[in-house]
């Protein structure tokens, strides 16, 4: 082998270490995820992602985010629970939400259509950042529910548009308490939020 070669096949070698190290950071939660400041922190990407996407979509990075967070905890990979039968045999998930915004395959193929774009990854958090405050944008439009009201667009997101506005959730005393959960967060993070939001910047 040439030194040429060598030199070729080093290279190729530290880029692939370096592109599976990324992949690993990536793919692991925040250490604190119920401070935003402290998720941005450690994922400046992640930040930088997020305000691209309000500068979409418009609405707030901390409902998005808390939004986020009570779907998948930021892990990439997330799935509905596994259903069994008598506790012992599989019979399938809930449903095929996936990935760090669970979204489910066909308003993830919506997205893509409204978007124009046939290559977003629901495990990319930049892609699933923008899906929900594409969603929260749709909300509103659709249903009137404020960007910044994490409670109802948290039904939204959960019930689809058509099911909040057929009160679908108002019999799921589980559900609003799960929006009054995201409400609170939202609140939390906000307040955090402007005290690091400046330097994030």
């Amino acid at each position: 082998m040439t030194d040429y070669l060598r030199h070729r096949a080093r290279l190729v070698c530290v880029a692939l270490c370096c592109s599976l190290l990324l992949a690993g950071c990536a793919s692991s939660p925040p250490s604190d995820p119920d401070n935003l400041c402290s998720v941005f922190g450690d994922n400046k990407r992640w930040y930088r992602a997020a305000n691209r996407s309000v500068e979409r979509w418009g609405g707030s990075i901390p409902v998005a985010m808390s939004i986020m967070y009570q779907e998948s905890t930021f892990e990439r990979k997330a799935k509905p629970k596994m259903r069994y039968f008598l506790w012992v045999i599989p019979i399938g998930r809930g449903s095929d939400a996936y990935g760090y915004s669970q979204a489910l395959k066909s308003t993830w193929k919506q997205y893509e259509k409204d978007t124009n774009s046939s290559f977003k990854s629901r495990t990319s958090f930049a892609d699933s950042i923008d899906f929900i405050l594409w969603y929260m944008n749709k909300t509103y439009t659709i249903n009137g529910v404020s960007k910044w009201d994490a409670y109802r667009q948290y039904l939204n997101y959960h019930e689809g548009h058509g099911g909040y506005a057929r009160g679908t959730f108002q019999s799921k005393r589980w559900l609003l308490g799960a929006a009054q959960t995201v409400d609170a967060r939202a609140k939390r993070y906000s307040a955090q939020f402007a005290g690091c939001k400046d330097d994030l910047g």
